[in-house]
């Protein structure tokens, strides 16, 4: 990489644009004192992102500009822009030419430009430390500034080294590094404190996770009892229904037939006028039928009214108040088992319990389900029916007797009689008698009938119960498999056939399921279960950010150990180079003696002033004025002289110190270019001599840009650029003849 050209516009003197060409391996800028010259050299520090103002002899920004005069107005900002010809791509950048400029406004504000794309000046400094131009500008030799290097304390001297032996892009990685590890470090903060806020959350929704899986395997077990439950009802009530289909068919047929039968027998004794008694018995008989049947009907009906009236009194203790439906449910069951003990003992009280059971049923059902249908008659609605029933039934007991004592007279009074018409009363006696006796069997069939069907509504209103609490899962009832304890299917007519007494302890232990489902409370358990899922989806995500965040912790540490012993490394091997060109360098300029840099553990002061021996030593260690990072010194002895620090050199022995060490650490590690400001001030002519042989010695590996007042100097370089300044105050580039600078220097 070599430098071509610098191009200053409105930096401090150089109020219009001025650029000066570096073609040549050294190239010396000259002028009288006041001109413009070191302004150079501090424009180079300037693009280069110096941030010191006092390095630039300013006190802000705003001192970088042209500030005018009476005849050339002041400027609006500086610019300095350098060009390099980047054809051995020394700098990370595929172009064959690279510019680098800097722009000042009066704002103060600054602008970084690489090859015409504004960038920041990090950018800047870890492109030019690829070239081992670093930020300490140990390149950049002002002035007043050689003596830098020796004044500066062991750390300050140690960073210069750093820089000089190009190892600036180390530090900035060990730096940026170090910052990733603090936000890691932070971020991992962070996640932990998320994830701890997370787990109080995310514990609760767990405790109700398991609830509901709990109560998700009482409604599978629920689910499958009603299935077992509603297969089996619906099997009984379609093979009752069937059973009692085929009992009806023979007495249906055999009572129509019986029935014809007394029709025309009547009608054969009706045909003889003079038999008058066996028509008035036969009268008689119908109506002792139609009255029995009568009975038979309020008997039923008073069986019925009795039983809601036992149910009302078993319930009014419950029903006068809201209760849970879990008392309910419970009350309901003692009334069932009650009833059908009552059932296995009172065998002639089967139709008022079956009646008692439905009933029973039914205010179970209004309890759960909150049935909105029309309400059943009032306890003294059903009180008063009960007594107009028993008074009907009263009187139509009476009637029955008497019409049963009239006609026991009359056959009495006519068996006396001996009739041709006998035989076809026997007949029609024997046929009503036998229908009767059909009657009461079609009567029982019916009430059997009547009990089917209040079943049958009970199943239709258990299948909307089961719904509500298994959902749509209830249809599957209907290709439910009934099976044995043995696991053999069971056929319908076994599944028929079996005591109803089992099938009600089937319910019983739903109803006990159903209780303790609602006791569970977890209604809303799909939103629990998505919230659950969300919450420990983002605690897995974090965890798996803490674990990566660990990896990389672990990865950027081991990244800057592996940058601090390459730079230990780097800078011990460094340091042995540049004391051998240190070394040499001084006794060159010198003609003997010895110099040599010394790695020193820097040691910590205080700023209090307070001793170091204090028993609680640690408490203080916050206010170290140094870090107990390795620092350089600086040890020399001049020869023929008792000379052995830096203290008591003179300021020519200084300057020449100085400049053997710079040009020591140019030559271990050449930088590309390097601007050296009147170093040559302060030597006299044979000392100017063997600095003009180091400098043709060191342009052969950087190029040099020197700004001198020194014959001698001059005399080494290949361009000569002078710098004049007139009246108006602006610094101007002049082209002169050697001689001309030679006269310019006297």
């Amino acid at each position: 990489m070599r430098l071509k050209s610098i191009e200053l516009s409105g930096f401090k003197s150089f109020a219009k644009k001025t650029e000066l060409q570096f073609a040549s391996a050294i190239t010396s800028i000259v002028g009288p004192n006041g001109s413009g010259k070191s302004n150079v050299a501090e424009s180079f520090r300037f693009v280069l992102g110096e941030q010191s103002m006092k390095s630039m002899r300013g006190r802000r920004g705003e001192d970088m500009i042209w500030n005018g005069s009476p005849s050339v107005t002041r400027a609006g900002r500086a610019s300095v822009k350098l060009v390099f010809d980047n054809s051995d791509r020394a700098l990370n950048l595929d172009f064959d030419e690279v510019s680098i400029e800097r722009v000042v406004n009066r704002d103060g504000s600054n602008e970084y430009v690489l090859n015409g794309s504004t960038v920041r000046l990090r950018d800047i400094n870890e492109l030019l430390a690829q070239a081992n131009i670093g930020s300490s500008s140990h390149h950049i030799i002002s002035q007043g500034e050689a003596d830098r290097i020796l004044s500066s304390t062991p750390r300050e001297r140690r960073e210069m080294l750093e820089d000089a032996l190009g190892l600036t892009a180390y530090l900035y990685k060990r730096e940026e590094a170090g910052k990733k590890l603090e936000k890691t470090a932070e971020n991992m903060r962070e996640v932990e404190g998320l994830r701890r806020e997370l787990a109080p959350h995310l514990k609760f929704l767990q405790s109700q996770v398991r609830k509901i899986e709990e109560s998700q395997k009482l409604r599978d077990d629920l689910a499958q009892k009603y299935l077992e439950y509603l297969k089996r009802e619906s099997i009984y009530v379609r093979v009752r229904e069937e059973m009692l289909r085929a009992e009806r068919q023979t007495p249906e047929h055999e009572h129509r037939d019986l029935q014809n039968r007394i029709v025309t027998l009547r009608a054969s004794l009706e045909a003889k006028k003079d038999d008058v008694g066996a028509s008035k018995l036969v009268h008689l008989e119908e109506d002792a039928r139609r009255a029995s049947t009568r009975r038979d009907a309020l008997g039923r009906e008073l069986g019925r009214i009795e039983g809601e009236l036992l149910a009302a009194e078993r319930l009014s203790h419950v029903v006068k108040e809201t209760v849970p439906a879990s008392q309910a449910r419970e009350f309901a069951q003692k009334v069932e088992e009650e009833l059908e003990e009552a059932m296995r003992t009172e065998v002639d009280m089967r139709q008022r319990v079956a009646a008692l059971i439905v009933l029973a049923k039914d205010f179970l059902r209004r309890i759960t389900e909150g049935d909105q249908s029309e309400p059943g008659h009032s306890k003294d609605e059903l009180l008063a029916r009960k007594v107009q029933l028993e008074d009907e039934l009263t009187k139509v007991a009476e009637e029955e007797s008497r019409i049963t004592e009239e006609i026991a007279t009359l056959r009495r009074a006519l068996e006396g009689e001996k009739d041709a018409s006998r035989e076809a009363e026997r007949e029609l006696f024997s046929a009503m008698s036998r229908r009767s006796e059909l009657e009461g069997i079609l009567a029982r069939l019916r009430a059997q009938a009547e009990i089917l069907e209040r079943e049958q509504s009970a199943l239709k209103q258990e299948l909307g119960e089961a719904g509500a609490f298994i959902g749509r899962l209830v249809y599957d009832y209907e290709t439910f498999e009934v099976k044995s304890a043995s696991g053999a299917p069971l056929s319908d007519a076994e599944i028929a056939g079996e005591p109803r007494t089992q099938q009600e302890d089937r319910r019983k232990k739903i109803e006990r399921l159903k209780i303790r489902l609602e006791e569970s409370g977890l209604g809303n358990s799909h939103e629990i279960l998505k919230e659950h899922q969300e919450t420990l989806e983002r605690d897995e995500f974090l965890a798996r950010e803490l674990t990566d965040l660990e990896t990389s912790r672990e990865h950027l540490l081991a990244l800057i150990d592996d940058l601090t012993k390459t730079l230990a490394t780097r800078f011990s091997e460094g340091i042995e180079k540049i004391n051998i060109e240190f070394n040499n360098f001084f006794m060159l300029m010198f003609g003997g003696g010895t110099a040599a840099l010394t790695l020193v553990e820097a040691k910590p002061s205080r700023r209090d002033g307070r001793p170091t021996n204090l028993q609680n030593e640690d408490l203080f260690r916050e206010d170290d004025e140094e870090s107990q990072e390795e620092g350089v010194e600086i040890s020399i002895s001049l020869p023929h002289k008792r000379v052995k620090g830096l203290h008591m050199l003179s300021g020519g022995e200084r300057a020449l110190t100085s400049i053997a060490l710079i040009f020591a650490m140019s030559q271990v590690n050449p930088p590309p270019f390097l601007i050296l400001d009147e170093t040559d001030a302060a030597l006299d002519e044979a000392n100017s001599r063997r600095y003009g042989d180091m400098i043709a010695t060191l342009a052969k590996r950087s190029q040099l840009i020197v700004i001198t007042h020194n014959r001698e100097t001059m005399s080494r370089a290949g361009i000569l650029y002078g710098i004049t300044m007139g009246s108006d105050g602006v610094s101007k580039l002049l082209s002169v003849r050697f001689e001309d600078a030679l006269a310019v220097a006297k």
